[in-house]
């Protein structure tokens, strides 16, 4: 089956990178991926053996059944877009203004694609159930995994498999973590309410602008001061917003951020602290707020035996050298919803290549991706497949 499997993969790979290149020039925003989902669809439906639902918005869900009854394994692809304008000058960038693919969606959305297409090739050859998920929203809360969870994709599903293309991890590079993959993230806005005045006259009014620099600088201690140093965590602000005039002290001040972790302790520590910080400094100034603190994605936490096969499959493709663990990254990921339902492994595959100058990180203007890393993606999710389709149909049996 391998040697036939390598023919389908090499007979597929042009195709992907040409389905990348037709998604990054037509990306679309978080719930709104009616055209790529309709693209999605179509070819699905192409597929010999696979069948197509949208079971909630845009997403997609394709289910190929193998000859002979066994497991079901998943496999998710993310599909949406991010609200930045491009500035790669890639001669298929993006001609949507003020939208980009600056995270990978459109290669993880071409590799799943490429293999269901090998896979379909090989439908008389499985035993069992192969799901594809094509998710939307992911950049955005709620996310679309809990949606797609919710509407019943996970129902029967026996393992998860996703990766993510990775720049900063150099281009040939597989990092399967038997444990912590990447964070849970949270959000969080707080709203000082002061008294406005004229700046010539501070003394009678209560400027929120003031009490707001306080707060952002005094949240960078919760870190630093109250969060075992062993445990990775992180509070950010990303976001002040006051004024209009500059000879008028506002009413209101907005503050806004968000919080990465994995541990729930130190979850639970900063939902709280964070508020109790922003009321603390308001009542010191004679002034309020309002505060509110939501829980997004949970972290990304691999089944170690999962892992193990997925790492076996790598080393087997591209050599024991390229497969390694690495600490585990701060961005967080709507995938731990499908992890939740079923033992999962979620893998970072490296996309960066400095020698091609394909260095920029994620969600930035001029992110691209080194595209010899689809053609890996598509060999690592097939061999995976295969691996524990026949190992979990075998100890079914048993």
């Amino acid at each position: 089956m391998l040697t036939e499997t390598e023919r389908l993969v090499d007979q597929v790979a042009p195709s992907a990178v040409l389905w990348r290149r037709h998604l990054h020039q037509h990306p679309e925003l978080s719930f709104e991926e009616q055209r790529t989902a309709a693209w999605i669809q179509e070819r699905l439906e192409a597929l010999p053996g696979v069948t197509v639902e949208r079971p909630v918005g845009t997403a997609v869900v394709g289910r190929l059944a193998g000859a002979r009854p066994g497991p079901t394994i998943a496999v998710r692809a993310d599909i949406d877009a991010l609200p930045i304008e491009e500035q790669t000058g890639l001669p298929f960038a993006s001609r949507t203004p003020g939208v980009m693919h600056a995270c990978g969606h459109d290669g993880h959305t071409a590799i799943l694609l490429a293999a269901a297409t090998v896979l379909s090739g090989l439908r008389e050859q499985l035993a069992g159930e192969v799901r594809f998920l094509f998710e939307p929203g992911e950049e955005a809360l709620p996310g679309g995994a809990s949606q797609m969870v919710a509407a019943g994709v996970m129902r029967g599903v026996d393992r998860v498999l996703g990766l993510h293309l990775w720049a900063p991890l150099p281009i040939g590079t597989v990092m399967v973590n038997p444990g912590r993959v990447m964070a849970a993230c949270d959000v969080f806005t707080i709203e000082v309410r002061g008294r406005p005045g004229h700046i010539g006259a501070p003394h009678a009014a209560i400027d929120p602008i003031a009490i707001a620099a306080q707060i952002v600088t005094n949240l960078q201690h919760l870190v630093a001061r109250e969060v075992d140093p062993l445990e990775p965590a992180v509070v950010g602000v990303t976001e002040l917003h006051a004024g209009r005039s500059v000879g008028v002290i506002p009413a209101t001040a907005t503050i806004g951020g968000g919080t990465n972790m994995f541990d729930p302790a130190v979850r639970d520590l900063l939902e709280r602290r964070i508020g109790e910080v922003a009321a603390g400094l308001c009542a010191a100034h004679g002034a309020t707020c309002d505060y509110e603190y939501v829980r997004g994605y949970d972290a990304v936490v691999n089944d170690p035996a999962t892992a193990g096969v997925v790492a076996e499959a790598a080393g087997a493709l591209f050599g024991p050298d390229a497969v390694v663990e690495r600490p585990p990254v701060m961005p967080g990921e709507d995938f731990s919803a499908f992890a939740r339902e079923a033992p999962a492994c979620f893998v970072l595959l490296g996309a960066g290549n400095v020698a091609k100058g394909i260095t920029a990180d994620h969600h930035d203007s001029r992110f691209d991706i080194d595209e010899d890393a689809l053609p890996m993606g598509v060999r690592l999710f097939v061999r995976s497949v295969l691996t524990l389709l026949e190992r979990d149909a075998v100890a079914l049996a048993a």
